[in-house]
């Protein structure tokens, strides 16, 4: 059947504006179940565009594909914290139920199935999206449900059976997704009232209201920890407005989802940061870089934006303030987890390849269309706003003298009430795994993959940027899991999330992996260790972005945590363990001949 007619009606739909190219490239995929060449072709003639630069940005995102993905589009996440709650049951009660393997759609194109990263619910683990819905603790038996109203034809959203707590519950969201916000701190989660911050800051200067982030050490909680308050006042000084302020919604570290409960139940707080960002910079326009697994939210988010504009909070003379005019606008990702990185992030919302920038010029200089940008993530702009309506001096009772503040904390794994705690910086491992019953841990990864695996004997070490800091994500790892397992995961999601520029992150993970695998399976020396120690600094010191410069992290911070259960896997009386298995190669080469063993043996 052609696709000239939805095609041309759905293209007419849009601009021609090549920053529109991946909203374009999302409608395509959503009406027509992939992105085919015909559609790449007029797709480029539209934006002007070559048909290279449009396929390098189709085949960049996971989310999109040439390939039907079915009618039902199902993608299981694979993160460790799945594997851990019986992701390998739901994945083969999939397969069973609908007839094809992971990676293959049906004979009659209803059902794909797809392996996806993690999707922001470490806390209801295993869990899928189907055509952009979620579905949360899933078991072999509820999946045999879901594939059964598949077949039966149902729309997807209503193979949602009973919705989650607090706005998951609303008409625009309508999702099965529990808050599970376990321990409400006194800035994020604490009682918040709309336009408080906004009213206050439109008294002051932008100048002041810059100098009161900066008096309040309020320090980047994306994990870099850079001041607030600098990066503000360099985007101010730039001399060539317009300005932008980018809110960094593209969570995609693994286990981390505390931004997805900011989004669901606070977005009036992180809008109110964005504009007190806005005025504090001298920018007119921000925009909300919502991660693609969010995107069932943004229905709801458009609406309190519409909400803010109606309250005065946001368009024009905002909160009576004559002449500061600021409006948001969201732009969606299609799935990489690079685009976390800002400047990749800037790229993406340009509709182009995630693939981050060269540094220097940083954002602040030569950021979003090549203006000068700040780029926050979400839980600070939040913090922003509660810092301009309580002061600097209430924010720095919080804390420590060199981690100001709270920190919202994603905690899953291995314990009793995983979810998002809202905790002063400076607390103990220990007392946080008391918090979420998780005590008998045998080690807590702190950071996601990219940062550090503590051991139990360090569990009375801190959370904090001067000893143990964290975008949010907190895996707990029970006594009774292979900690190999675990790395290994995370060593998959980097070599599958690498952009591809740097030869460092690319071959290097693959390499790594590899020798990784040799000194698990026994076949290991200790030059082995050595090498893989020396090849992960390696790729951290010749890669660009902190992909890259974080990769190794899971091989390297177990190495140095758990240099035991390493070194009880290599032979150490050798200094070459040959890794060629004879008895798998003659296997494989009867396979392809056609002979049994025993002839390809004689062979």
């Amino acid at each position: 059947m052609s696709t000239k007619a939805p095609l041309d009606s759905l293209l007419a739909r849009h601009g021609k504006d090549p920053s529109g190219l991946i909203e374009i490239l999302r409608d395509v995929q959503a009406a027509l179940g992939s992105i085919p060449p015909e559609a790449v072709a007029k797709i480029a003639a539209r934006l002007g565009l070559s048909r290279v630069d449009v396929e390098g940005v189709a085949t960049f995102y996971h989310f999109f594909t040439a390939r039907p993905a079915g009618t039902y589009a199902v993608y299981l996440n694979k993160n460790v914290v799945a594997e851990m709650k019986g992701r390998a049951e739901v994945a083969r009660a999939f397969e069973k139920a609908a007839g094809c393997r992971f990676g293959e759609t049906t004979a009659d194109g209803l059902i794909g199935l797809h392996e996806t990263s993690c999707i922001g619910m470490n806390d209801q683990e295993p869990s899928a999206l189907i055509n952009g819905v979620v579905f949360t603790r899933l078991t072999p038996a509820r999946v045999r449900e879901l594939v059964a109203g598949m077949k039966a034809g149902k729309e997807t959203g209503k193979l949602v059976k009973k919705t989650g707590d607090g706005a998951n519950q609303s008409r625009l969201v309508r999702a099965m997704v529990d808050n599970n916000i376990r321990k409400p701190g006194p800035v994020i989660l604490a009682p918040f009232k709309s336009g408080a911050a906004v009213r206050k800051a439109v008294t002051w200067t932008p100048e002041d209201v810059v100098a009161e982030i900066k008096r309040s050490n309020l320090l980047g909680r994306g994990g870099a920890g850079f001041p607030t308050g600098l990066k503000w006042e360099f985007c101010g000084r730039e001399a060539c407005p317009p300005r932008y302020v980018v809110a960094n919604a593209d969570e995609g570290e693994p286990g981390t989802f505390k931004d997805r409960v900011i989004l669901t139940e606070l977005p009036h707080l992180l809008f109110e940061g964005m504009t007190i960002a806005g005025y504090a910079i001298g920018a007119r326009e921000g925009i909300l870089y919502l991660r693609a697994e969010y995107a069932y939210l943004k229905p709801r988010l458009e609406k309190v934006l519409a909400d803010l504009r109606a309250q005065k909070l946001l368009g024009k003379a905002i909160a009576g303030k004559k002449g500061f005019a600021f409006d948001i606008t969201i732009k969606l990702g299609a799935g990489a987890y690079v685009c976390g990185e800002e400047s990749a992030l800037l790229e993406s919302a340009e509709g182009k390849r995630g693939a981050p920038r060269p540094r220097p010029p940083f954002p602040v200089q030569n950021g979003y269309l090549g203006l000068p940008t700040t780029v926050n993530n979400v839980e600070t702009l939040c913090a922003a706003a509660r810092i301009l309506e309580r002061g600097a001096g209430w924010f720095k009772t919080l804390g420590t003298p060199k981690s100001a503040g709270t920190k919202l904390l994603s905690v899953s794994g291995d314990c009793r009430k995983p979810g998002v705690y809202e905790v002063e910086f400076g607390l103990t491992i220990n007392r946080l795994l008391e918090m979420a019953g998780g005590r008998d841990a045998q080690a807590v990864q702190v950071g996601g993959p990219s940062g550090t695996c503590v051991a139990r004997g360090q569990f009375e070490r801190r959370i904090g940027f001067e000893d143990l800091p964290t975008g949010g994500s907190i895996i707990v790892i029970g006594p009774q899991r292979d900690l190999f397992d675990v790395v290994r995961n995370f060593m998959d999601f980097f070599i599958e999330e690498s952009c591809g520029w740097c030869t460092a992150c690319r071959v290097g993970n693959t390499l790594l992996r590899q020798k990784f695998e040799k000194i698990t399976s026994g076949k290991g020396t200790r030059q082995d260790l050595k090498e893989i120690e020396a090849w992960g600094k390696t790729i951290k010191a010749m890669s660009r972005c902190g992909l890259g410069q974080t990769s190794p992290n899971p091989i390297l911070t177990t190495l140095l945590n758990f240099r035991e259960k390493y070194e009880a896997r290599v032979d150490a009386t050798r200094d070459y363990v040959s890794t060629f298995d004879l008895e798998a190669a003659v296997r494989d080469a009867a396979a392809v001949t056609g002979q049994t063993l025993a002839e390809a043996r004689h062979e």
